[in-house]
């Protein structure tokens, strides 16, 4: 057993010390992210989510049996999320779990020192590594909420890039320009594909240039994904024209037995221009 009313209360009581105690020995010089800030209200923010985890974890001592995990969920997930945070190294968030841990292991002893005969060691002891454990516990799940929320956030700056380095820029009236800069990875070429016939759909475009005078490398898969684009295309009704193909990337076409039959071909973008 761990549950102990007097030293539940006791804690309660010191909950707001101990996140003033925590913040005000922050050594900004040697972190970083939310705890250097000199925001009041980021300051303010942190005090707030640090008094709330010790509002949950305070409950580990009112309870016998209790889920760790359950009971600081709602906490984990919210402030992982929080950008903050987010842009907060890990190993500072980490080091500061310590440091509110060490604040723990102090305050059994400062409790026992204060009840002398009280309690036994055995019962100090398990005090001592329920709180080791559920520490453990918190960070670890800390740790998985913060990849998650960084792995969301990542994909989405990913796909706002894939989607700015694709643009579909209206010329005149119904013809439009797609100029393609740079390598071209299958994740890339499936969010062109994607990305340019929304785009065409939506401008109502008729006859769409495709320029790959910037394209400095391709292999065969990405080449297949732009002669779906152009297949994909013709079947909505809309005409396309390649410029600036390189050598490299016609011998790919070729060796994949993809024709240029169907599709209007010119060395340059200026030509492809002109000859409308």
């Amino acid at each position: 057993m761990h549950r102990d009313q007097k030293f539940h209360n006791y804690l309660q009581q010191r909950a707001h010390h101990l996140t003033e105690e925590w913040y005000d020995t922050l050594d900004k010089s040697k972190t970083g992210g939310v705890y250097a800030s000199n925001d009041p209200e980021v300051i303010s923010a942190l005090k707030v989510q640090n008094q709330q985890f010790h509002q949950r974890f305070i409950q580990v001592f009112a309870e016998d049996e209790i889920d760790f995990l359950e009971l600081f969920q709602e906490w984990v997930v919210k402030t992982a999320q929080d950008g903050e945070h987010l842009s907060t190294p890990i190993h500072f968030i980490i080091k500061e779990f310590m440091r509110t841990r060490s604040q723990y292991l102090d305050e059994v002893a400062a409790f026992v020192s204060l009840h002398p005969d009280e309690y036994s060691q055995g019962l100090i002891d398990a005090w001592k590594d329920l709180i080791v454990s559920a520490h453990d516990q918190v960070i670890y799940k800390f740790v998985e909420e913060t990849q998650k929320s960084s792995d969301t956030q990542l994909r989405a700056q990913q796909e706002m890039i894939y989607e700015l380095s694709s643009p579909v820029i209206r010329l005149q009236d119904d013809t439009a320009l797609l100029p393609l800069v740079g390598d071209i990875d299958t994740a890339r070429a499936k969010m062109i594909l994607e990305n340019t016939l929304n785009q065409c759909t939506e401008k109502r475009i008729s006859h769409l240039y495709i320029d790959l005078s910037g394209v400095v490398m391709i292999d065969t898969m990405v080449a297949h994904q732009i002669f779906q684009l152009i297949d994909a295309l013709n079947l909505i009704g809309i005409e396309s024209t390649l410029s600036g193909i390189r050598p490299e990337i016609a011998l790919t076409s070729m060796q994949l037995g993809l024709t240029f039959d169907k599709i209007s071909i010119k060395s340059t973008l200026s030509q492809a221009l002109s000859s409308k």
